[in-house]
This record gives C-alpha cells, sequence and structure tokens, in this order.
C-alpha cells in the first residue's frame, strides 16, 4: 500500500526520525504541545500543530487526508490522550486511513529475572506507567478490531541515538557504571524505530512487534565500550545498592528481562543496528553523536 500522508502525534526524538526517513516527498504532519519547538519539527520535515489534548481544526483538517497514523503520546490517569480525542474522528472523519502504528515499550513485560520474552509472553507490567502502557495498548487493539484497521503496537527497549547515547553522557560527565549482578537491558537506536515503522507502516502490517536489538547486556558495558572509542577512562563502578538514583530510575533496576526480536526480522525487517557497538561505532565514525550533525570525531569529550 501507499503512504500517501502521514499523521504523527507526540512528535519528539522518534517521531522526527521518522519524519526524517519519509524522504520521498510524503507529506508529514506532527504535533507538539509547545509552539516554541516547531521549528524543530520543521527541520525534520513535519508540518507542526499544537495539541493540548483537543482537536483543532488544523488538526482534523490534516486528519481527515491522513492514510498512516502514528502515536507516540503516553497515556496519563485519564486513559490515552490520543484516543480520548481523536477516537471519534478516527471512527467517522479519517475516511483515507489504512493504517495505525502505536509506540509502546517493553516495559509491559515486567521483570522476568533475565529470562527471554516475546510478543507471546503474558503481560505482568511492575510500574504504574507500564500498566496504563498495557492499557493503552488494548485500546488501540480493540479500535481496529471495531474498525477493521490494522493496528501495529510496536514495543521499544531504551530508546538512544544522536544526541542521547553514552558518549554524550561521558562528554557532560553525566555517565555512571552502575552494576547490579546479572542486570541486562535491551535497546533500540531511533533509526532503527524509524525503519521499522517504515517497514510496517509500507505492508499496512497490523500486530505486535518488539523493536529492540539483538543483544541484551549490562549498562555499564556501553559505558566502558563508549569510554574506549572516546580514548578516556570510563568513570568508576558502583554498586547498585550503594547508588543515588531517583524512584524512576530505580524501578527501571527492578525489572530484568531479555527481549527477543524475532517477529519483526521475521517478518522481514532488518537492523541497521543489531547492538549497541555497531550503533556507537557509527556515530562516533561519522560525528554525530552529539546532536546529529555530521563532524570529525573528538579525542576527548
Amino acid at each position: 500500500m501507499t503512504v500517501e500522508q502521514v499523521f504523527i502525534f507526540g512528535a519528539g526524538y522518534s517521531g522526527k526520525a521518522f519524519a526524517r526517513a519519509c524522504s520521498d516527498g510524503t507529506p508529514v504532519y506532527g504535533t507538539t504541545r509547545a509552539a516554541r519547538k516547531f521549528a524543530a519539527l520543521e527541520a525534520a520535515g513535519i508540518r507542526p500543530l499544537e495539541f493540548q489534548g483537543a482537536l483543532t481544526p488544523k488538526i482534523s483538517d490534516a486528519l481527515a487526508d491522513t492514510t498512516h497514523l502514528v502515536v507516540s503520546v503516553a497515556p496519563d490517569e485519564t486513559g490515552d490522550p490520543v484516543l480520548n480525542a481523536a477516537g471519534a474522528a478516527i471512527r467517522q472523519a479519517m475516511p483515507k486511513l489504512k493504517w495505525i502504528g502505536y509506540l509502546s515499550t517493553v516495559g509491559v513485560y515486567g521483570d522476568y529475572g533475565g529470562g527471554w520474552v516475546d510478543e507471546t509472553a503474558q503481560c505482568r507490567p511492575v510500574s504504574r506507567r507500564s500498566m496504563m502502557r498495557v492499557e493503552a495498548e488494548k485500546s488501540w487493539l480493540a479500535l481496529g478490531e471495531e474498525t477493521g484497521l490494522p493496528v501495529a503496537i510496536l514495543r521499544l527497549s531504551g530508546i538512544y541515538g544522536p544526541g542521547r547515547n553514552a558518549l554524550v553522557n561521558l562528554k557532560e560527565g553525566t555517565a555512571r557504571r552502575l552494576v547490579k549482578a546479572g542486570q541486562v537491558f535491551n535497546r533500540i537506536h531511533v533509526e532503527d524505530i524509524a525503519g521499522a515503522l517504515l517497514h510496517l507502516a509500507g505492508r499496512d502490517r497490523g500486530g505486535i512487534f518488539n523493536v529492540t536489538d539483538n543483544e541484551p547486556s549490562p549498562p555499564q558495558d556501553v559505558v566502558t565500550y563508549a569510554a574506549q572509542l572516546m580514548g578516556v577512562d570510563p568513570p568508576p563502578e558502583i554498586a547498585f545498592e550503594d547508588a543515588e538514583l531517583t524512584p524512576m530510575a530505580r524501578s527501571f533496576y527492578g525489572e530484568n528481562k531479555r527481549v527477543s526480536n524475532a517477529a519483526i526480522k521475521a517478518d522481514g525487517f532488518s537492523f541497521g543496528f543489531p547492538n549497541y557497538r555497531s550503533a556507537l561505532d557509527d556515530m562516533w565514525s561519522k560525528g554525530n553523536w552529539a546532536d546529529g550533525e555530521a563532524r570529525s570525531p573528538m579525542k576527548r569529550p
């Protein structure tokens, strides 16, 4: 199927990467909560619109011609903000809509004690935010059943890429090597999120897909590797038990699992960055690790 017009609710880091990947002239509209962010969206090829939880005439006009809808807005205590605002429009006022993509999180699986999970694993979320994600996923899938539209749920692991990575953290002096025995995390490069969206949207493919790298790894290993690339000493290791963490940061370490990406690969998608080493190598060699703008690699942070 042809992707004729894209609309992104919540055109943040991942949404802008997707828009940049739509480089064939496809119109891409995207929302933000702050008009001061319009210039950044425009730089990514997005026609910006302000969304404060209710549809405006400009948003409604853009939705009417949208063929592919991407939702990257987190749920809150009131439910899914996009469904609350645009559910009726999706059902009645988007005659050209062919596909919906919802960006979720692997946090919906909860803790599996370091074991492997795939899309058939039971969701047993630990945090309140992940519980709300499970409910949002169900609501979007139910809408798909009701309307006959394919809905793709993309469960994302820890997102990184230019401007958001261990190299940046080392440069800014915020990198830490927290060590918790047996702890691993999956990651996903933002360009692979964009690629997965293009893959699924271009085929109008519905279903649940883990969009994550091949190699769940201890977080301290990523910092060590980045320091080697930069030619600097890594920060000292800190035992998890001794670390000062925010409640949210600590909650991430309460979940330990290895997430399989076999389903989307079986569907024909190939990851550009199957592990953190390939991604950090690429960003360092291109010199775009700091903010996405290519330049000569720095030797010191």
